[in-house]
């Protein structure tokens, strides 16, 4: 153990406090160590200077694979427990490629301990086989497969965490890795200034502070008295309504921070409206704070005064302090004076979205403009992506993509300040503005280091209105910003990055968990929608040549799946091109555009076609697909198998880094799909094999003597099962019957069971008496060579009798024996044991007579129901006699029942091997 390990986790906690419990699953047990969280002070430290640890959780692993999945889910809940949320994405992929190392290549159990400190947690990995070497680095590396299973846990162990060693011992190998919590923003304390009374902010002569309080769905939950005198609404007409019936938001639906969006932030401060009880519109100033309630449900406090009065709540601007000149220090002065701060405004928005949405109404309202618009680069630089807007129409801006070299004012390159005095001059000048009603547009480049990242547009409906002074003023505000965009932008990527390598990660687990294909269909489409999508069809292609097939259709709205479906049914599916990527789909906008209009003209068909989609909903369909659609081609071992197709809902578009997901996903899933079709046909060609070697249906015996047959096949019905039952008519009055068990499974084994059933029929017609028909097979099977298998085989002749009993003629080679239960409730065996087949070429087998008499029963089996175990329990052949001895005056049928079902309850498990119960009763 590492000096620094030793510090880490020796250091010791104050037990109080219970530390966070993960799910105690069938693949681990969890164990949790309490201790107190309390702040790290220097003399809270370690001798060597290192942290404490405040926090604990432990689990160990079973060497199976579901024990990765097991893992996975005990370190995001332990973390989300403590309440780290920023890091689990990280810590749930590199404890997936550790404990994969462990429990699938080393073979042992693992044991996972995590380690919380104030500074970062720790993650140990423990297996059992410190001999093993772990891939560090390869001298002559080659290029690696896609089955490649080992040497990437270390990789990205340096690659995501902080610190990461491995530890040996003489009984263990210890696999760590840390990854520290990035600086979180505490409470900054601020004094302003002693003012005369004149230079105080104004307000009414008595302040109302409304407190309202929103739970996690939107809903109002609280209302106080001061939000009743500011609105005119009691509390009993608002708690429980959406905040939003009430609030006028003054942003654009979708483009930016809207107040659903707005209500999910930790802090959030700003203008809205609320409407009153009279339906005018309030300006209010609020303040909004996220917290969570004593059972743990997050919710939202919104203090709001009116707008004049924002004074009260709104945090004061950042003061500088000076020196006893009277004048600012230099670093102050460079501080109060930085541009950014003085465009952007304090304090600046901690995301990407905000930071833009504020970027593009600062810039809209330093050149008093109608709208304004921001476009991020993508990685290439060959176009550019609209990512916030104000003053625009409608959100089907958001995400757009305009190409870097198009149009004749080069506005696309956005490279340099462009203006354009009027874009009814030059039509298409700015394809972004088109239809919007604007008329006059500048735009500047947003660069870092020379490299173009963005472009930043301010417009009004007003001709003529910006020139070059517009544009250089715009572009100082632009060059401010750029460098801190770029950060944000590459912070989100980052973060974006690793959060789908985790997503990824889950898909893989959940797509190789089943071999089901209609599971797969719907595991492909419930891990798209929402996550990359609105919604999500299937399309499967059965073989080279045919048509696709519509398979599964889902929209995170269930209302809206029936109508979905109905309308990409009339819709030409797409072609199933094997060309890798995503590429626009627009049949079904098109159609739902269409269809939505036949309602609106109350028109129901279209040249001569009935409308499908019902007049009430087309509408709706249509905005549900209404924006981009796109098709992934699902390829396996280079054949299109099927399509995955994703869809927006009206004027939005993908983003590119959600397309590369999606793209990487339908690679998964298209392996998982092509696995699920080849299991399907294999157990389908096993369960039609498997019934061609069972009788189709049993004769009716004379003289009124009941067979019961019950057959159970073990297993998953992907493999062909070794024991077989046959029961037919000799000739007028003579029955053979026969139930046998060949070594093995698999299509060896089939060969020899249809063999010997096909034999035995052909055998005894010919008039051979039991031991030649034997005799014979036996030959037959040994001809096989080296596919020959043993074969144990209870084969016996029935001829009904005129008194009512029955004669039988049985030779039982190598079988369980054959018992017979008498009226009185006496059970024993109705033959001796003879030589199996297979196996020796000169056999001498006899052939013995039972007399059964009226209600009589002789029950045949086969070995997997006398070998049925219980740990160490077998039922055994004394078992199936205590259990037959209790069937006295039932008939076959109920008596074979009664077998199959004490057999099945002798064990929890599910049965390892066959079973087949022929029962057959002489009536009384």
């Amino acid at each position: 153990m590492t000096q620094e390990q030793s510090a880490e986790r020796g250091g010791g906690g104050h037990p109080s406090a219970t530390g966070s419990q993960g799910p105690n699953e069938e693949a681990g047990t969890f164990t949790a160590l309490t201790a107190q969280r309390t702040p790290v002070r220097p003399a809270d430290r370690t001798p060597m200077g290192r942290p404490v640890i405040t926090a604990r959780a432990a689990a160990t692993f079973e060497p199976v694979g579901r024990s990765v999945a097991t893992a996975r889910g005990f370190v995001r809940d332990t973390l989300q427990g403590w309440g780290l949320s920023e890091v689990v994405d990280d810590a749930v992929v590199l404890t997936s490629e550790l404990v994969t190392n462990a429990v699938v290549h080393a073979g042992t159990a693992a044991e996972v301990l995590c380690l919380r400190d104030e500074d970062g947690i720790r993650i140990e990995v423990v297996d059992r086989y410190p001999e093993r070497e772990l891939p560090l680095q390869e001298v002559n590396p080659q290029p690696a497969g896609p089955d490649r299973e080992g040497g990437r846990g270390l990789l990205l162990a340096s690659a995501l965490a902080t610190r990461w060693g491995v530890d040996y011992t003489a009984s263990d190998k210890r696999v760590w890795f840390r990854l520290d919590l990035p600086e979180r923003p505490v409470g900054t304390r601020t004094a302003g200034p002693a003012l005369p009374d004149t230079a105080l902010p104004v307000t009414d002569t008595h302040i109302r502070v409304a407190v309202v309080q929103v739970d996690r769905s939107g809903s109002i939950s609280a209302w106080n008295e001061d939000a009743t005198d500011l609105f005119d609404y009691p509390a009993e007409q608002v708690v429980g309504k959406p905040l939003t019936d009430f609030a006028a938001w003054p942003h654009t639906p979708g483009t930016g921070t809207g107040v659903a969006e707005a209500l999910r932030l930790s802090r959030w401060e700003g203008s809205y409206g609320m409407r009153g009880s009279d339906g005018r519109t309030i300006p209010v100033y609020a303040s909004h704070l996220r917290v969570r309630d004593s059972d743990g449900e997050p919710s939202t406090v919104c203090l709001l005064v009116r707008e004049h009065e924002r004074a009260v709540l709104q945090s004061p601007p950042r003061v500088h302090s000076h020196d006893n000149t009277g004048t600012a220090t230099d670093s102050q002065d460079q501080s109060a004076a930085d541009p950014f701060e003085v465009f952007i405004g304090s304090p600046a928005p901690d995301d990407l979205d905000g930071l833009l949405q504020r970027t593009v109404e600062r810039a809209r309202d330093m050149l008093e403009g109608d709208a304004a618009y921001l476009l991020l680069a993508t990685d290439d630089e060959t176009e550019l992506e609209v990512r916030a807007s104000t003053g625009l129409p409608s959100a089907r801006q958001r995400f757009a993509r305009v190409p870097v070299e198009t149009a004749s004012g080069r506005y696309g390159s956005a490279r340099m300040p462009s203006v354009h005095e009027d874009l009814t001059v030059v039509p298409g000048a700015v394809p972004l503005l088109d239809g919007t009603g604007m008329r006059s547009v500048v735009t500047v480049p947003l660069k870092v280091e020379g490299r173009l990242t963005g472009s930043l547009g301010v417009a009004t409906e007003t001709p003529g209105r910006y020139t070059n002074e517009e544009a250089l003023r715009l572009q100082f505000a632009a060059d401010r910003i750029a460098l801190a965009v770029e950060r944000a932008r590459l912070t989100e990527l980052e973060r974006l990055r690793r959060g789908s390598l985790s997503f990824l990660v889950e898909a893989s687990d959940l797509l190789a968990g089943t071999l089901d294909r209609d599971q797969t269909l719907a595991l492909m489409a419930q891990m798209t929608v929402p996550t990359l999508a609105t919604w999500c069809a299937v399309y499967t292609v059965a073989d080279q040549g045919s048509d696709p097939r519509l398979s599964y259709v889902l929209h995170e709205d269930e209302d809206r799946i029936d109508n979905l479906k109905a309308l990409l049914a009339k819709v030409d599916p797409p072609e199933p091109v094997p060309t890798p990527g995503a590429r626009v789909w627009a049949a079904p906008t098109e159609a739902a555009h269409s269809a939505a209009l036949r309602t609106s003209l109350r028109n129901v068909s279209l040249d001569g076609e009935a409308q499908q989609l019902s007049p009430g909903t087309s509408l709706a369909t249509a905005a549900a697909v209404g924006g981009e659609t796109v098709v992934l081609p699902l390829v396996a071992r280079n054949r299109v198998i099927g399509m995955l197709t994703l869809g927006k809902p009206a004027d939005e578009r993908f983003r590119q880094e959600i397309l590369e997901l999606a793209e990487d996903l339908s690679r998964r899933a298209a392996l998982a799909l092509d696995n699920a079709r080849l299991y399907s046909e294999r157990t389908a060609i096993s369960q039609s094999l498997q019934r061609s070697l069972l009788p189709p249906e049993l004769p009716e015996v004379e003289g009124g003597v009941e067979v019961e047959v019950i057959y159970r096949a073990a297993g998953e019905g992907n493999e062909v099962g070794g024991d077989f039952y046959d029961l037919f008519e000799i000739d007028d009055g003579t029955y053979g019957f026969a139930i046998g068990d060949v070594c093995g499974t698999g299509p060896e084994a089939a060969a020899v069971t249809g063999l010997a059933r096909h034999a035995l029929r052909l055998l005894a017609r010919e008039g051979l008496g039991g031991p030649t028909v034997l005799e014979r097979l036996n030959t037959a099977i040994l001809d096989e060579g080296a596919r020959s298998r043993f074969l144990t085989l209870l084969y016996g002749e029935m001829r009904p009798q005129e008194d009512g009993s029955a004669e039988l003629k049985v030779v039982c080679a190598g079988h369980p024996l054959p018992l017979r239960l008498r009226q009185d409730g006496s059970v024993e065996s109705a033959a001796d044991p003879q030589p199996l087949l297979g196996v020796m070429d000169d056999l001498e087998l006899y052939e013995q007579t039972v007399s059964l008499a009226p209600g009589d029963v002789l029950l045949c089996v086969t070995d997997g129901v006398t070998e049925r175990r219980e740990g160490t329990r077998m039922l055994g052949d004394d078992g199936l006699a205590d259990v037959l001895s209790t069937c006295t005056g039932l008939n076959a049928g109920a008596v074979a029942a009664r077998i199959m079902r004490a057999v099945e309850r002798f064990a929890s498990d599910a049965p390892s091997d066959d079973m087949a119960i022929l029962a057959m009763r002489v009536p009384e």
